[in-house]
């Protein structure tokens, strides 16, 4: 079905429910960063609990992000959707409930889970219900909204640490839940791909999965240098060599490995891995340094992080714009140099920092870039394949900037010599800060070389990006199967 008119009730509330789903899992990408230090105190967690506290969630988004989609085409996207928004919210009130950082850990895990099954379903759920000629006005729609959530995200969690507490950082996903499932189960058509017939690439997902849990537990335990941390490194590459091979032999694998004989397409990923570590490193250890070292409230740290999200929220349409008349290869080239700029300007955020001296210059100038380099992603990503192909690329790329972020959390502290305890100390975290720092800018210069050296000017007949505003800072945004052609 694909008739329903933006214009009529059952329009509304298909968008009203896509809306509250997506941003049920986009809030909690990054309303948790603000309450680790109160949620540490609490569960008397050290460093790498918190780590795992924001990567276990990751962990299992990346890793079935892909797999969502395919479950959501084969089995119905309505009926994905609502199993990922119960689950989602189950998990969440585990999270909620949890007596102590081994239970949150792994409900975080399951949370996972569930933004893997609703994130991808959500957007498909428009495409595939409204009427051709209402269908990118609802994406926008779709997608601004969601860029408002995931800007009042922040500021949100931070008003809910320093009142009623953590917990209802997670126990609020609850009464979301119970308003959205019924609203999909009575108002959204059910809708499929009927050409789906392939078996599913469970082992591929799987291999997936695992390869980067064991390379995500060597790194983050990797302090304590035991054999058990060698062992699980060596694992986890040989489980990714495994998932290569099986992904090569397959012939209906989860991410087809001839889609990277695109060599555009190769290189804006690892422009991709290399911007979305920085900015998942940054927005991990940001948060703390702002409430460990210059002595935040959770709710100040949250507002101080607005800045990023709201001018991408803004801009992020004009970038796309202006991207599309001059080429994607010099914003994606200036865009990382200025958010490597922002970030080496944090290295004036220390104890009693002023917010407008020290913390918004460094945002504004982190923002600016991020609004430079997102669109123009995107819109190179979906350029550099075949348009059938459009909704894949859009999603391995997404994984891979989750990816990134995942690695970047667990190896971040590792590298820039952060103690099990550093975030107790001001001291001590302030000083790991500014090497963190300094690594991430590092990065981000790194993705701006590759990014000029190998990205060329797009195809006029090229995938034009439906999302055109976006607000997540955590990974570039999703696009569906349903993609418009560039206007020449």
């Amino acid at each position: 079905m694909s008739d329903v008119r933006l214009s009529s009730p059952q329009g509304k509330w298909i968008l009203l429910t896509t809306v509250l789903g997506s941003s049920m899992a986009m809030l909690d990408s990054t309303v948790v960063n603000v309450a680790l230090p109160r949620i540490g105190e609490d569960l008397d967690a050290d460093l790498a609990a918190l780590q795992w506290t924001v990567n276990a969630y990751m962990l299992t988004l990346a890793g079935l992000i892909l797999l969502g989609g395919s479950l959501g085409d084969r089995y119905g996207r309505r009926k994905i959707f609502v199993v990922g928004v119960v689950w989602f919210a189950a998990a969440s009130l585990l999270c909620g409930l949890a007596p102590n950082s081994g239970v949150l850990i792994a409900a975080r895990a399951l949370q996972g889970v569930g933004g893997a099954l609703l994130t991808p379903g959500s957007l498909a759920l428009i495409q595939a219900s409204f009427h051709p000629d209402d269908r990118g006005r609802a994406v926008g729609l779709w997608s601004g909204f969601g860029g408002i959530g995931a800007a009042v995200g922040p500021f949100l969690g931070g008003w809910l640490v320093d009142g009623p507490g953590w917990r209802w950082v997670f126990l609020l996903n609850v009464p979301v839940a119970l308003l959205c499932a019924p609203i999909a189960v009575r108002h959204v058509p059910e809708s499929g791909d009927g050409r789906v017939h392939s078996r599913f690439d469970v082992l591929g997902a799987v291999l997936g999965a695992l390869a980067l849990a064991f390379v995500t537990y060597a790194l983050i335990e990797a302090r304590q240098g035991s054999l058990v941390v060698v062992v699980t490194a060596v694992a986890g590459v040989a489980t990714a060599v495994a998932f290569v091979v099986v992904e090569k032999r397959r012939p209906d694998p989860m991410m087809p490995l001839d889609i990277f004989a695109s060599k555009q397409f190769t290189a804006v990923n690892l422009v991709t891995l290399c911007v979305y570590a920085a900015f998942g490193g940054f927005f991990f250890l940001a948060a703390l340094q702002l409430q460990v070292v210059s002595g935040y409230s959770a709710l100040g740290a949250g507002t101080a992080l607005l800045p990023t999200t709201a001018l991408m929220l803004l801009f992020s349409a004009r970038s796309g714009a202006l991207a599309d008349r001059i080429g994607p290869r010099i914003p994606l080239t200036v865009g990382p140099l200025l958010c490597a700029a922002g970030m080496l300007l944090m290295l004036r955020v220390g104890e009693d920092a002023s917010y407008l001296a020290d913390v918004l210059p460094a945002l504004l100038v982190l923002g600016l870039g991020m609004v430079g380099l997102v669109a123009p992603l995107t819109a190179t990503v979906l350029a550099s394949v075949d348009v059938g192909r459009a909704g894949l690329a859009s999603g391995v790329n997404n994984a891979a900037a989750r990816v990134a972020g995942l690695i970047a959390v667990a190896a971040l502290p590792l590298i820039a010599g952060m103690g099990e305890e550093a975030y107790r100390s001001p001291a001590a975290f302030d000083d790991a800060f500014g090497r963190a720092m300094t690594v991430c800018a590092g990065l981000l210069v790194l993705g701006a070389g590759v990014a000029f050296a190998t990205v060329r000017t797009l195809p006029p007949d090229c995938v034009r990006p439906e999302c055109l505003h976006h607000g997540s800072v955590m990974a570039p945004p999703l696009e569906g199967q349903r993609a418009r052609k560039r206007l020449a």
